[in-house]
C-alpha cells in the first residue's frame, strides 16, 4: 500500500527539518503540482508539518516513517524558523491547511469528487456544506466521524473504495490521521488523501479564526493558546522550545558532518 508516488519536481528543492523531508513551495506552486496530481489520478498522501506536528513525529518512529511516504508542506512560523537556521532562508510560503485546503478547492475548475471523514458528531456535515459554500463546482461527501471502531472499519474503507474521490480529507488528529492514511488508503481508495487536522472545526465556526493581523503577524498559535489555555498550553508553552532545542541539535549536528 505504501508505494512511493515521486512527489515533486526535481527542480523543487525540499527541505529537512527533524528528519521529516518538507517541500518548499510556494501556494501557486503546491496548488499547480496537486492539481496535476488529480489531472493525471496519480496518487499521493499530503499532509502538514507545524512544530507540534515536526516534535511527535521526533518521538514517535510509526509517525515519522509514514512521513517518509507523505507529500509534507510547512505549517506555521516554527518551521519557518527551522528552515532559516537548518537551510539559510525561511519556506517560500505558509501552507497550513485552513487555509490552503479552501485555496485548492477553489482553484480547481474542473469538478471534483471530495470526500470528508473524520471530527466529531456532525461536524465533517457542517464543514462539507462551508466547503459547498467556497468551491460550488464540486461534489461532497461524508463518510462519517473519526470514532469509527475496528469492526466498522472494513465496511467504511469499502464505501470509500466504491465512491473513490479525488480528494479525501481525513480529520483525526495527529497522529491517527497520517498513521490511518499511511496503513489503510492507496490508489483504490482516492488520488489525494490528505492529513487535515482541526480543520473542519474551522470550517464549521466551532473553533474561530485569529483577527487577520494576527494570522498575518504569524501569531495566530497564540489566539488558540488564548482560547484554550488548558488543552493547549503544553503544546506551545513546552513544545515550542523544544522544537526550537530539537532544531539546534540538528544544526550542531549538520556542523559536526560538515567538519
Amino acid at each position: 500500500m505504501n508505494a512511493h508516488p515521486g512527489f515533486a519536481p526535481r527542480s523543487t528543492s525540499s527541505r529537512d527539518v527533524l528528519s521529516v523531508c518538507v517541500q518548499n513551495l510556494g501556494e501557486a506552486e503546491a496548488i499547480d503540482l496537486l492539481l496535476g496530481y488529480l489531472a493525471e489520478r496519480r496518487f499521493a498522501r499530503v499532509g502538514f508539518l507545524n512544530a507540534h506536528i515536526a516534535n511527535l513525529a521526533a518521538s514517535d518512529p510509526a509517525l515519522k516513517a509514514a512521513f517518509a511516504d507523505f507529500l509534507v508542506l510547512a505549517d506555521g512560523v516554527g518551521v519557518d524558523i527551522a528552515a532559516k537556521w537548518l537551510h539559510g532562508s525561511s519556506f517560500a510560503a505558509n501552507l497550513n491547511g485552513t487555509d490552503f485546503i479552501p485555496a485548492l478547492l477553489r482553484a480547481s475548475r474542473v469538478p471534483l469528487r471530495v470526500g470528508l471523514i473524520g471530527a466529531r458528531g456532525d461536524m465533517a456535515d457542517t464543514a462539507a456544506r462551508a466547503l459547498q459554500a467556497i468551491a460550488p463546482q464540486h461534489d461532497y461527501e461524508v463518510f462519517g466521524d473519526g470514532f469509527f471502531s475496528d469492526q466498522e472499519e472494513p465496511a467504511l474503507l469499502e464505501r470509500i473504495e466504491a465512491a473513490r474521490p479525488d480528494v479525501l480529507l481525513v480529520a483525526m488528529g495527529v497522529p491517527r490521521q497520517e498513521l490511518w492514511i499511511a496503513r489503510r488508503l492507496d490508489a483504490r481508495h482516492c488520488t489525494l488523501p490528505v492529513a487535515v487536522g482541526a480543520l473542519f472545526d474551522f470550517l464549521a465556526g466551532a473553533v474561530p479564526r485569529a483577527p487577520l493581523w494576527m494570522r498575518r503577524s504569524r501569531l495566530e498559535w497564540l489566539f488558540r493558546l488564548g482560547l484554550e489555555p488548558g488543552r493547549l498550553w503544553r503544546r506551545y508553552v513546552v513544545g515550542n522550545p523544544l522544537f526550537l532545542a530539537r532544531v539546534l541539535r540538528q544544526k550542531w549536528s549538520q556542523a559536526r558532518m560538515a567538519a
